[in-house]
């Protein structure tokens, strides 16, 4: 069971950094847990200065292999063999993760403190890690890129009401909610007896690099926050199409189309200094009102 699901965005920028934004990532804390989506040049540093412990990371996401998606694998896996870490390291990616990663894995002059394991994902794949679903979607880009669904399993809703009847503590809900049940003084208290319905689980979508996709806006139908890239303005917008990238105005359309609860846009052009950036909300926001353009380090509590 997930009791807090944060959002923080690590970088924003598309391309190359610019002096207000790194280079995409984004990191998801599931209570403890630390998941990466996209890991750009100078990730580690951004984690360094942001609420989240580099040594938490346990599972890496790469949308796709040009550069400014995963070229700060390799520093943040030196630098936590350097801090003597032990635990396992997940990395999942497109075709082709297998050799991407092992090459990083053999620059330099170090020997690795801690295991990792790589693993290709395929169109469409559903990973299950227990409480929570990762979901690949194909990308429109000109590489192989994966857009990503991540979302927490529903589960029973808890009811105050039933708890204060049967006199649970919170710890005592927790352990009914991890094992079932629980005897409290001779009587077998279950998940049902306090439960009043189903709680939906939280989702975070995430686009990567695409043009506009309707299999993403489709699959992401009712979901609670999307991360989507926004390159451009309108202006621009059939150039980046060309690009395999979507302007912020076709962003808020997909958002839409999905019915989403709210849109993130990220992935900005370093051609947006901070005085033009709003330019790409209000062009969203016109047609999607719950929108907002991401910057570094901003942090999102995902609610139920």
């Amino acid at each position: 069971m997930i009791s807090t699901i944060k959002l923080v965005f690590l970088g924003t920028s598309g391309s190359w950094p610019s002096p207000e934004r790194g280079m995409p990532s984004i990191g998801v804390q599931l209570d403890s847990e630390c998941i990466l989506f996209d890991i750009g040049e100078g990730t580690q540093r951004q984690l360094m200065m942001s609420s989240l412990s580099f040594m938490k990371v346990t599972k890496i996401f790469i949308t796709h292999f040009h550069g400014d998606h995963f070229l700060g694998l390799g520093g943040l896996i030196q630098t936590m063999t350097l801090n003597d870490r032990k635990e396992k390291l997940e990395i999942y990616g497109p075709p082709d993760t297998i050799r991407q990663v092992s090459t990083f894995l053999n620059l330099g002059y170090y020997s690795l403190s801690f295991p990792i394991f790589v693993r290709e994902i395929e169109d469409n794949e559903i990973l299950d890690f227990g409480d929570y679903t990762i979901k690949a979607i194909r990308a429109k880009h000109p590489v192989h890129s994966f857009s990503y669904i991540l979302k927490e399993k529903d589960r029973k809703r808890i009811s105050r009401e039933l708890m204060e009847k049967y006199s649970l503590t919170s710890k005592e809900v927790d352990i009914i909610s991890k094992n079932g049940s629980i005897n409290k003084n001779g009587k077998l208290i279950t998940l049902d007896d306090i439960s009043d319905g189903i709680r939906k689980g939280r989702s975070i979508v995430y686009s990567g690099d695409t043009s506009p996709n309707d299999i993403l806006a489709e699959e992401s139908r009712n979901m609670k926050i999307m991360v989507h890239e926004a390159t451009v303005d309108s202006s621009l917008e059939t150039k980046a199409n060309e690009y395999g990238h979507s302007s912020a105005r076709q962003a808020a359309e997909i958002a839409k189309k999905a019915n989403v609860e709210y849109l993130y846009l990220t992935h900005i052009s370093p051609r947006y200094r901070a005085d033009k950036v709003k330019l790409l909300e209000n062009e969203a926001k016109s047609i999607f009102e719950k929108t907002v353009v991401a910057r570094d380090f901003m942090e999102i509590m995902v609610q139920v």
